[in-house]
């Protein structure tokens, strides 16, 4: 008797084909979303993490450079400072008074000019003020805040071509290094050579070139030989500065008022301020939308509404020098 063979089909059936292809397709589209999802927030998060670092920094380099303001080393007046007569600027920063970066107060008026605000400006006021900024580089609507001081320590070998204040705690010169032969004013030993800064910080409306729309905190700073006031940017994506004043009206050394726009004159008794950026990510972000208003001091609320993500830093700090001289009566 003859067993009948059984023939029996091997590999896998078009259904099951097509239900494997199916799965597949599933499993590879679950893959490249997570990855896609996980590249996105990647991206995100470390955009906003540059965004941080950059505004902080440049909040403590103008925070720093405003407490300082009026120091000039040894020296307890502003008036103590001339310039030597042959120190002369490339291109000045001032609002039409001769070699503006390089004074540290009005010799007609009195007025000390170590700290000097402009609140809100249009492009024009800004230029008005401050001649080295150019209308059509300003972001209309932030503030502008000058500081001259001397940096923190004593120079040994002062760099050809910089200006420097050589102090003998009565008298100080600025000057151009070398010390010149025949100085304006002696300075008797001992003596000590600062180097002198003049800096005016501004909003400029491009990073990199004119029209890429990345707003940019800039400062034009007293720079090269013959001293000329030149561009430095601090940190990208910085759209708004705003500085309340700490006013002190009776003369106790502590502010009795903060004003966004204070007067000249105000300022003579300055002693603390308040200062507050707004910044934002270089790069939008496609799936998230910015709904929220912010509000900064005096300046009109804002709300964007757009792809970037923002932050507000501030931070509050003392002026010594001005608050030491308010304190001795000058």
């Amino acid at each position: 008797m003859k067993t009948p063979t059984i023939n029996r089909q091997s590999g896998v059936t078009l259904v099951e084909l097509l239900v494997a292809m199916v799965l597949s397709l599933i499993l590879g589209a679950a893959v490249v979303t997570t990855f896609t999802n996980n590249s996105r927030s990647f991206n995100q998060d470390e955009s906003i993490l540059h965004m941080q670092d950059d505004a902080r920094q440049a909040l403590n380099e103008i925070a720093f450079d405003i407490s300082m303001a009026g120091n000039y080393a040894e020296l307890l007046l502003p008036s103590a400072v001339v310039p030597d007569g042959s120190l002369t600027l490339g291109t000045d920063c001032g609002p039409g008074l001769p070699n503006w970066m390089l004074l540290t107060r009005n010799a007609l008026t009195g007025d000390n000019f170590s700290i000097w605000a402009l609140d809100n400006a249009t492009a024009g006021a800004a230029s008005a003020r401050h001649s080295c900024i150019a209308g059509s580089e300003f972001e209309d609507g932030t503030d502008v805040v000058a500081v001259k001081r001397v940096a923190g320590g004593r120079v040994a070998t002062p760099l050809a071509g910089r200006t420097y204040l050589r102090t003998n705690g009565t008298v100080g010169l600025l000057y151009k290094a070398p010390f010149p032969v025949a100085p304006a004013i002696p300075v008797v030993a001992p003596s000590s050579d600062w180097e002198f800064r003049s800096n005016v910080y501004y909003i400029r409306n491009f990073a990199n070139t004119a029209g890429d729309g990345i707003p940019t905190l800039c400062k034009k700073a007293l720079q090269g030989s013959p001293p000329s006031s030149g561009t430095e940017c601090l940190a990208t994506g910085i759209e708004d500065l705003q500085i309340e004043y700490g006013i002190d009206t009776t003369d106790n050394g502590n502010p009795n008022i903060y004003l966004p726009n204070p007067t000249l004159a105000q300022l003579q008794t300055v002693v603390a301020a308040r200062i507050t950026l707004l910044a934002r990510t270089i790069d939008p972000d496609t799936l998230y939308d910015n709904d929220k208003t912010y509000s900064l001091s005096n300046a009109p609320d804002y709300t964007p509404a757009d792809n970037f993500h923002r932050r507000v830093f501030s931070t509050t700090v003392g002026i010594q020098n001005i608050r030491s001289l308010n304190d001795m009566g000058f």
